[in-house]
């Protein structure tokens, strides 16, 4: 057999990017050349391909892209006999893309991490030239289209995968430390990383709810502290005594907040702005008599103290709220329950206390990692590389090999 015909340099960079657009890892995921391909049987011209804009810049001489793949000895692609036309060979179909060809091309890819920011495709084409066999480069980049500094890369097989982690004349880079492994070690960092991320978020989310419980209650407890010795507990034979009749008896003495009172029950409770003792004081003065009537009716008064004044100080915030959160609602004060205010706006307890807790909004902790995400989710260019642009511009847009 004869020895094959030596390539130059210029024919091996035009051959291996010629196969690189027909090649295993590009073709699935170029729809581009994949509806070029249907025009007619697989064979696409030479002038086409002479629209990607990496080819072009290695060669524009129709003759040297012929000799170039002529001289290949991977079997790959078929020249029509014209030399104007190039296709896949049929004999060489591609891979099917199901689970296991997809595991096998995980467990023989790496992941590099260091590389400058303004680091190119070619240079780093030219660094691994002599580390192995590379059938594949995917400069990562991040939601500004920007290089992020880190790569993955697929060699012949899974063993060469792990002899390239092991190499010493890959952890550095141009003076940069460089992070090396492979890209399923890659990717059980990144689930573990996530898990810690969202087990701190869930341990921060508890200590923050944690936080604002114990705000409430001491800004509760402040509350009730500030109204102790505000409450007055009436009652007695009260008929068809309304809240309205209570408002009148003590409108000129005190302000009133909030009144628990239900026509035609025999006993209710009032919370004053100020000390219920002083109101009721001033009310009787009013009067002139030891006993404060309303509507003509003897009524018994009690100034609350004690653990009563507090439970009934913790029921009147929690009728508040209810009533606060109903009017928010659009169903009005529901006036049937005959607790709240009671009375019109200009009489005395027109104010109500607002006692309203905050909703605690939690951050998503399952933002997805670029690198996992489907090829099939969008379009890519002819170096398989995602570069955002409409279809029929991704042959002037070739970003990876």
């Amino acid at each position: 057999m004869a020895d094959a015909p030596e390539m130059s340099s210029l024919e091996k960079k035009v051959s291996d990017q010629v196969e690189y657009y027909f090649g295993d890892h590009n073709l699935p995921r170029d729809k581009f050349l994949k509806e070029q391909l249907q025009v007619d049987d697989g064979w696409v011209t030479l002038e086409t391909m002479l629209k990607f804009n990496r080819l072009k810049n290695i060669t524009s001489d129709v003759s040297v892209i012929v000799g170039a793949l002529l001289k290949s000895q991977t079997g790959l692609l078929e020249i029509s006999e014209d030399k104007t036309k190039i296709r896949r060979n049929p004999k060489k179909p591609l891979p099917e893309d199901n689970e296991e060809y997809r595991d096998i091309l995980k467990h023989k890819s790496i992941y590099m991490k260091g590389f400058p920011l303004d680091t190119t495709l070619d240079e780093v084409k030219e660094w691994l030239s002599d580390k192995g066999t590379i059938e594949n480069i995917y400069m990562r980049k991040g939601p500004l289209k920007t290089f992020k500094g880190s790569i993955f890369a697929v060699l012949e097989s899974e063993e060469a995968a792990k002899a390239f982690v092991a190499r010493d004349d890959v952890k550095e880079y141009k003076g940069n430390e460089m992070i090396v492994m492979t890209k399923e070690e890659y990717f059980s960092k990144k689930i573990a990383e996530r898990k810690h991320n969202r087990a701190e978020a869930k341990a921060k989310a508890k200590s923050d709810k944690d936080d604002k419980q114990k705000q409430a209650e001491e800004e509760e407890l402040k509350s009730l502290n500030d109204q102790r010795g505000c409450l007055l507990k009436f009652s007695g034979e009260l008929g068809q005594t309304s809240r309205e009749d209570f408002h009148k008896v003590f409108a000129d003495h005190a302000r009133i907040k909030w009144i628990d009172f239900i026509r035609g029950a025999k006993e209710g409770t009032i919370l004053f702005h100020s000390k219920a003792q002083e109101a009721l004081q001033k009310a009787r003065e009013a009067q002139e008599g030891e006993d404060l009537k309303v509507k003509d009716q003897v009524v018994h008064w009690e100034v609350l103290e004690g653990e009563t004044e507090m439970e009934t100080l913790k029921k009147i915030i929690e009728d508040q709220q209810e009533s606060l959160n109903k009017r928010k609602g659009g169903r009005g004060g529901q006036r049937g329950r005959g607790r709240g205010r009671g009375g019109r706006r200009d009489r005395g307890g027109r104010e109500q206390a607002r006692f309203q807790g905050k909703k605690t909004k939690f951050e998503s902790d399952e933002e997805a990692d670029e690198e996992e995400a489907s090829p099939k989710k969008r379009p890519l260019d002819s170096n398989g590389q995602d570069n955002g642009e409409p279809v029929s511009k991704q042959a002037k847009s070739e970003t990876s090999a």
